[in-house]
């Protein structure tokens, strides 16, 4: 971008801006004059901060390719004006009983609390009412806020488990969802088409009964329908004092409800004093991510002290959720793959022995996700629904069989530490998946079990199964250019083999077509997912290689699931297998990403 459109572009930002802080950094930089700042004005406005298919997310700033107040104002008013001509008649009764309204929540990260009232405001100044959170909250607790007051849209101020420099924003429909199409692409239009934002006070909008602040009441009602979803609750209540927890919120959202939900239960937990405070900074961790090692290291610290049976973490907005277990050496991080089987397999075996099992029970399930659900699923005669990655499509396959009547959903499940354990949330819920985990692992203790012992039962049921996920990120202008150019690649010339193992067919679900590597194209099974830019290479053994670019961050994502049957029941010999397959799959996928 030339340097006087780039200034035009600054100065229009600092004319528009309200926050100070975001239109100082602007208007240092403008005074500044050096090649220094001239780089970083560009970076700032080379381009708008997207609004994608499910929101914003980007760094803290000042900028129109940053997060800040006047970004979040704009984003707002697109969905405003979106909603008002989605549901014509409710717009028509602003403010009143049956009019339009929304639900915002937000995080511990910085500004959430700003960012969060702004569009608060800008929804209030459209005649949207809007429930505001008093303080932060968990993810999950703002899909069951739309979905428990009837709102036809919700917003949660997070960047989930970015670095502490980030901040987002994810738009939910009224079915307490993530927006899916055709909502998502109408919201983008309306939001790139924004040059007047509403705008309203706070006292005139609590004043006109546009704004309530939520809280108490809706903590209560959600930690209820948390509780009322676990099976055994007289097993807890007899046995509970048989396990210890050791939890971490990573100073996020988690804590009060985690405590609460367990406690209640009479499990007894210990937070990690160090992280159990909501802090922007994340001060303890590298990243506040529970599928990181090094992010529990602190909580596994404490949980030897403790002798813990679990440990347990979730990220800042609460919506992942990982744990980790003690082995005849020392802790073990249980992947979201597994976490996800066992899970699984408690819901499913739970149901059976309860009686509670529906005639057409199905898991919804990724297509970057384990293979290893399907067996278990079909070990229980249930089904397993694969979607493409991303828990709105969980969703959506939850609201296509409530339509149908088809199928009963149980379970939903996502590779990167997601778990859906009940209906009345539309995402992924860290808060229900570890008070179902509490009840899992006393159920498993009772019966002389660890999760260990019943991860290793279920790979002799259904082989053994192991995972790969490589990111590789492409910074700077150019980055969408070059992973654009390495998915054209593998378009036009897929690999005839990965990893020694013969490639046998592609599914490029962007261009909804089966491709075979050497020419040809048509499998007789249809696609039968979304376009979008996903790559899934099948090889001959069973193995599943997936390549796609990430949604919110400039990066590519590659997942391979692994089998390997156990002959003569030796586990061992099968982990070494499926090791191997794998470390050669990541070497050819390495020879491509690190040209």
């Amino acid at each position: 971008m030339e340097k006087n459109s780039v200034i035009e572009r600054a100065k229009d930002y600092t004319a528009r801006e309200k926050e100070s802080v975001f239109r100082a950094e602007v208007e240092t930089l403008l005074a500044a004059g050096t090649p220094e700042a001239q780089k970083e004005l560009e970076d700032r406005f080379c381009r708008n901060l997207e609004f994608g298919t499910g929101g914003l997310r980007g760094i803290i700033g000042g900028g129109y390719n940053r997060m800040n107040t006047l970004v979040v104002q704009r984003a707002t008013q697109g969905l405003a004006s979106y909603l008002i001509k989605a549901f014509p008649g409710k717009a028509a009764r602003p403010g009143n009983a049956g009019g339009l309204s929304a639900a915002i929540a937000y995080d511990s990260r910085h500004y959430s609390p700003e960012f969060a009232g702004a569009a608060a405001l800008v929804f209030a100044a459209n005649g949207i009412k809007t429930y505001l959170f008093s303080s932060l909250r968990p993810t999950p607790e703002l899909s069951f806020a739309v979905r428990k007051l009837g709102c036809d849209t919700g917003i949660v101020v997070t960047a989930s488990h970015n670095p502490p420099q980030y901040n987002g924003y994810k738009a939910y429909w009224n079915d307490g969802s993530q927006v899916v199409p055709p909502h998502d692409t109408g919201i983008i239009r309306e939001v790139n088409a924004v040059e007047t934002i509403k705008e309203m006070t706070r006292p005139e909008a609590a004043a006109r009964g546009l704004l309530e602040i939520i809280g108490k009441d809706m903590d209560e009602a959600y930690h209820a329908m948390v509780r009322s979803c676990l099976f055994r609750p007289d097993l807890i209540k007899t046995r509970a004092g048989e396990v210890t927890i050791v939890y971490t919120p990573l100073h996020g959202t988690g804590a009060m409800h985690v405590e609460a939900v367990l406690e209640s239960l009479g499990l007894k937990v210990i937070t990690v004093p160090e992280q159990r405070e909501g802090d922007g900074d994340f001060p303890t961790v590298a990243f506040p991510n529970p599928e990181e090692a090094a992010a529990l290291d602190m909580a596994v610290r404490l949980g030897r002290q403790e002798g813990a049976d679990v440990v347990m973490a979730t990220d800042p907005d609460a919506d992942r959720f990982g744990i980790a277990v003690p082995s005849k050496q020392d802790y073990v991080l249980i992947t979201g793959n597994q976490l996800g089987a066992l899970l699984a397999d408690y819901v499913f075996l739970s149901l059976q022995e309860t009686g509670k099992m529906p005639p057409r029970a199905v898991m919804v399930n990724t297509i970057v996700t384990t293979g290893m659900h399907r067996r278990i699923a079909a070990l229980y005669g249930a089904g397993c629904i694969e979607c493409l990655t991303g828990f709105k499509w969980i969703a959506g396959v939850m609201r296509e069989t409530e339509a149908s009547g088809e199928a009963s959903v149980v379970f939903g499940t996502e590779e990167s530490y997601g778990f859906l354990v009940e209906n009345e949330v539309r995402d992924k819920d860290g808060i229900s998946a570890a008070a179902m985990t509490a009840e899992m692992t006393l159920y498993w203790r009772s019966r002389g079990r660890s999760l260990l012992d019943r991860l290793e039962e279920l790979y002799r049921s259904c082989g053994y199964w192991q995972e790969l996920g490589i990111s590789k990120y492409f910074q700077g202008p150019e980055g969408p250019a070059v992973m654009k150019g390495i998915m054209d690649e593998y378009r036009k010339n897929p690999p005839g083999t990965l990893g020694g193992i013969k490639v046998e067919k592609v599914r490029d679900i962007q261009e909804s077509a089966w491709k075979y590597p050497g020419g040809g194209t048509g499998a007789d099974e249809p696609v039968g997912l979304p376009k979008s830019d996903v790559l899934q290479f099948f090889l001959a053994d069973g193995t599943v290689v997936s390549a796609r670019p990430s949604g919110t961050e400039p990066k590519i994502k590659f997942y391979a699931s692994c089998c390997a049957e156990l002959e003569n029941g030796d586990l061992a010999a099968a982990r070494a297998e499926a090791a191997r397959k794998l470390e050669a799959i990541k070497k050819d996928i390495r020879q491509v990403i690190d040209k």
